[in-house]
Parts: C-alpha cells; sequence; structure tokens
C-alpha cells in the first residue's frame, strides 16, 4: 500500500522545525530562523555533543546549548527560536488540515537519496501531499525555461508521455513551461510524477488539474519552504538540486545560456551531482544554451524514436558515460565527435544564408575558436560552402540535394526488387 506519514510529528522534527521554519514571521522585525547553512552548523555540533534535535527540547539539553561556541550561531537567538511551541502548534495543525505532511532530515521516511546524493545540502525540512515512496521511486528529471516554443512543448509531452510507458515517474518543479507541460502529460497517460515546488505549495495542492492525480497517489507536490510562501528568485535556484537528487537521470528541454534556473540548475548538477546524468534535447529548433551545456559535459538525449524501455537505454548512455576508456586522448576525441555531430543540423540550419564564423559564434553562444573547428570540419565533410569574398560559410546545397537523392534511390530499389506481397505492405 502507499505510504502517507502520519500528523503526529517526530520529537527531532519538531525541534528542527521550531529552529528553520518560518510560520509565517517577518524576517525584518522578528528572530530569522535557522537557514540550511547554520542548521547544518548546528547539527554538526549536535553529532560533536552525542545529542539529536529533539535534545534541545529539555532543560538539560538547553543547558548544553548555552555553550555552544559555533560562528553565526548564539544561544539567545536558539533559545527564542526554540520557544515557539505555540506558533509551531497552530502552523501544523493548518498544514494537517489541508492534507500536507511535514518530514525532518531525521525523519525515517525522509527520502534517502536526497541524503545519499546532496549531503548536507539536503533540505532540513520537506513539506509535501501525496504518496511519499513516490520520492523514492526511479525517474526522469524533466526540465525547462518557462518561455519556451510549440516544439519544445511538444518534445516534452513525447518524454513524458514515453516514461509513463517505461515505468518511470517524472521529476519536475512545476513552472509554467516546460516543467509543467511534462507532469500535465505524464499524468494524462496515468503515469507518476513528483514536483519540487519553489512556493505556494499550499494554493497549489488544491488546484483542480492536479488534485485528482494526488487523490489517486499518481503525483506527490513537494517543497523545502514555508507551504504559504510566495515566489522567490532564491528559493527557486535553491530548489533546482533537489530536482535532480530525486531523480536518476535528467534531461533539459530548453536552456539559455548564463540565464533563468534552468541553466544555474544544470551547471550545479553537472559539478556537484556526478551520479546523475544530464542529457539535453538536441536538434535544429533547440536553443544555443543546450550546445553549450554540451561544452560542459552533458550529453545529448538518445534521438526518437523511444520504445518501452527508455529506462534501458538512458542506462546505457549512462555507463557509456561513466566508463573511463584505456587511451585518454581516444575518450576526448570521440567526446568532441559526439559533441559536433549534435550540433551540425543547428548550424546547418543557420547557414541557409551566409555567415561569418564571428557572427554564427555569437548567434549560437560559443567560443568563435570552437565554431571555426565545427565550420572547418563542415567544409572538409562537403556539407558546407567556404565563401571567400566576404569570408562567409553557406550550406552546399547541391551536397544535400545529392544525398537526398541516394536516399531515394535507395528506397526505390529496394522497394522494386522486393517481391510484391511486400511492396504493397510497405
Amino acid at each position: 500500500m502507499p505510504t502517507m506519514p502520519n500528523h503526529v510529528l517526530q520529537p527531532d522534527t519538531q525541534a528542527i522545525l521550531l529552529l528553520c521554519a518560518s510560520f509565517g514571521q517577518n524576517r525584518k522585525t522578528e528572530t530569522a530562523p535557522l537557514t540550511l547553512g547554520e542548521y547544518n552548523l548546528l547539527a554538526a555540533w549536535l553529532q560533536e555533543n552525542q545529542m539529536r534535535p529533539a535534545d534541545l527540547l529539555s532543560s538539560n539539553g538547553k543547558k548544553q546549548l548555552e555553550q555552544i561556541t559555533v560562528s553565526k550561531l548564539d544561544f539567545p537567538r536558539l533559545s527564542i527560536l526554540l520557544e515557539r511551541g505555540v506558533m509551531l502548534s497552530f502552523a501544523v495543525e493548518k498544514w494537517t488540515n489541508q492534507g500536507l505532511w511535514i518530514l525532518g532530515r531525521s525523519d525515517s521516511q525522509y527520502p534517502k537519496r536526497l541524503k545519499q546524493k546532496l549531503k548536507h545540502s539536503a533540505p532540513a525540512i520537506l513539506y509535501g501531499i501525496g504518496d511519499i515512496e513516490l520520492l523514492s521511486m526511479s525517474g526522469l528529471a524533466i526540465i525547462g525555461s518557462r518561455d519556451v516554443d510549440e516544439e519544445g512543448i511538444n518534445y516534452t509531452r513525447r518524454i513524458a508521455q514515453t516514461c509513463a510507458s517505461s515505468q518511470m515517474q517524472v521529476v519536475s518543479g512545476g513552472a509554467r513551461g516546460v516543467d509543467e507541460a511534462a507532469i500535465l502529460a505524464v499524468l494524462e497517460v496515468g503515469g507518476k510524477a513528483t514536483a519540487v515546488l519553489a512556493d505556494s505549495l499550499s494554493k497549489v495542492a488544491v488546484q483542480s488539474k492536479y488534485r485528482a492525480a494526488i487523490m489517486e497517489r499518481r503525483l506527490t507536490l513537494i517543497s523545502s519552504y514555508d507551504p504559504d510562501a510566495g515566489f522567490n528568485v532564491g528559493n527557486a535556484m535553491g530548489r533546482n538540486k533537489y530536482i535532480y537528487g530525486l531523480s536518476d537521470y535528467a534531461l533539459v528541454v530548453s536552456s539559455q545560456e548564463g540565464k533563468g534556473g534552468t541553466w544555474a540548475g544544470a551547471v550545479e548538477a553537472l559539478k556537484n551531482i556526478k551520479d546523475v546524468p544530464v542529457f539535453v534535447r538536441v536538434d535544429t529548433t533547440s536553443p544555443s544554451g543546450n550546445q553549450e551545456l554540451l561544452l560542459k559535459g552533458a550529453k545529448p538525449f538518445p534521438s526518437e524514436p523511444w520504445d518501452d524501455s527508455l529506462q534501458e537505454v538512458l542506462e546505457s548512455a549512462k555507463s557509456d558515460q561513466d566508463t573511463p576508456l584505456a587511451n585518454p586522448q581516444v575518450e576526448i576525441a570521440e567526446s568532441s565527435k559526439e559533441i559536433y555531430e549534435a550540433v551540425l543540423p543547428i548550424i546547418l540550419n543557420y547557414l541557409q544564408q551566409p555567415m561569418d564564423a564571428k557572427s554564427l559564434a555569437e548567434s549560437l553562444d560559443v567560443r568563435q575558436g570552437q565554431m571555426q573547428d565545427w565550420l572547418d570540419k563542415a567544409v572538409k565533410s562537403g556539407r558546407v560552402t567556404k565563401i571567400k569574398k566576404p569570408l562567409a560559410y553557406v550550406v552546399n546545397q547541391e551536397a544535400i540535394q545529392l544525398s537526398l537523392l541516394n536516399t531515394l534511390d535507395c528506397r526505390d530499389n529496394t522497394i522494386r526488387e522486393a517481391p510484391l506481397h511486400e511492396a504493397e505492405t510497405t
């Protein structure tokens, strides 16, 4: 049976809430709760003194706390936070009446994969609604920009629905654009999803588009921020790592280089979450930020068509990524070839009209030197023609037409050589 946490908070969780939750307080006029970094400092002090968070609720624990000498933490502030018992009881009653549950990092039901992948970056508190077992289920993170074109949305929907047929859940952020499209698409076909929200958990939990799936235990909404908190850019950025931490693989559908939460989250994951491979959509309509992520270590997402073995395909791609080759120079060369083949369709699309290397590099947001290398390869292979006056590059239409004619000839010969009954069924 799917698991739903009960409404009785463990003593450790009560202490963590008292220390870290805001309860709707005004941070400018009232004592500020601990940030995640500050709580980690306190947690380390507790461990050194062989104490648990719940020990701070006892008189003996508070006496020990008076001796704390940790930078950024002082006893008066900690004492005030621990005395907020009445506020805690009112807040918890409100949240549980809304159907929400609360987990502290010390809870046995707290998702282990967050601790394993994020270590001390795992949130001290998780608020949520829905089946908690989904937080331990294999999943693909599907993330992308809020402002995404129609092709990006359609691509997102196809991937999400393939996840459902592959018995994989979708993990996303719930924001407008790619995130929302991924979640709605997988739910439409009976699949499962987890949404990691940056704000307004209590409001989103009652939205009609999600309510039925929550009741059917196919959708879980979580947040590390106060359920009534409004949108905050810092919170939106901060929750990105939790999306990756709950996933086995990640797909960036759309990203702008150097801008927005999608870019920041992908770069952070590539740097710090090594066991979650980051893939990107690569086609003629994918934005330049996707190409730049390839240069930072992301991999092109497997090409369509996908089938019900999507997880096997991704696991194979992950193994290829993780297995070192005997010759590092060969590995680098093969990786460069993969990137070149992935970005070539985008380059050819831009070169329907002549462009110089500098302009093309600026359009794709890559280094001019890197673009020049790609253009030289494309010229050498005959896909692109180099114009000398003025110096520019353009698609070699004759080569493309010849390639197309050869393909058609091959298909025609195949049909002619096939038996009549096979040709009729083709």
